[in-house]
């Protein structure tokens, strides 16, 4: 991954919301993403994809859902600006679906 790739991909907010959701939530579901971003899932899997492709999500199949996660394995400079903005948007954080001890569940 290059550094203009990378921030190419989070001009997209779509696509910085999910990552917000991901970084508050270690591992999210595509259909908690629909249902936080209220975006269909075809839209929300298209975005999923080209952070899948540039490595910054890694997806895990469980059963019929996919969970996304970050990558362990982002160069460090690519970790320091996801804190950046983890640290500095609490529009994501301070939304009750994100920190509810009711949480979306994909059935």
């Amino acid at each position: 991954m290059n550094q203009t790739d990378f921030f190419k991909c989070l001009s997209d907010p779509t696509r910085l919301n999910i990552l917000e959701l991901v970084m508050a939530k270690q591992s999210v579901c595509v259909c908690e993403l629909t249902e936080q971003l209220q975006l269909s899932q075809p839209k929300i899997s298209r975005h999923l994809a080209l952070l899948r492709n540039l490595s910054i999500l890694f997806d895990q199949r469980q059963g019929q859902w996919v969970y996304y996660r970050l990558n362990p394995n982002l160069p460090e400079w690519a970790n320091d600006v996801l804190n950046i903005i983890s640290n500095q948007n609490d529009d994501i954080m301070n939304n009750p679906l994100v920190h509810s001890s009711i949480s979306v569940h994909c059935e």
